[in-house]
């Protein structure tokens, strides 16, 4: 996201009937609806995560324990707990 100056791409009255609300403020105008992102769409942050979350779940299926996986992957025992849970509903399609 990157900010752009009103007066620049808004006629003056809608600047003006603006200012009447929020004076000098920064205002954040979402998207419409059909024109929204998923969450990590526009990176590769989705898919690299979706691979470490398989790799925590593999490495738990061969028999490292919650506390080890932390460790390995620099999260806690309960974000490994969540991941873990989350990786075998998704295999066994529940």
């Amino acid at each position: 996201m990157s900010y752009k100056k009103a007066k620049n791409i808004l006629p003056a009255e809608l600047v003006e009937l603006i200012q009447k609300y929020v004076d000098g403020e920064y205002l954040y105008i979402p998207r419409r609806e059909e024109n929204k992102k998923s969450w990590g769409s526009s990176t590769a942050t989705r898919e690299e995560l979706d691979v470490r979350n398989s790799n925590i779940y593999n490495d738990y299926l061969s028999g490292m324990d919650t506390a080890a996986l932390g460790e390995k992957y620099y999260l806690s025992s309960k974000s490994i707990q969540r991941i873990v849970l989350k990786e075998k509903r998704k295999r066994t399609n529940f």
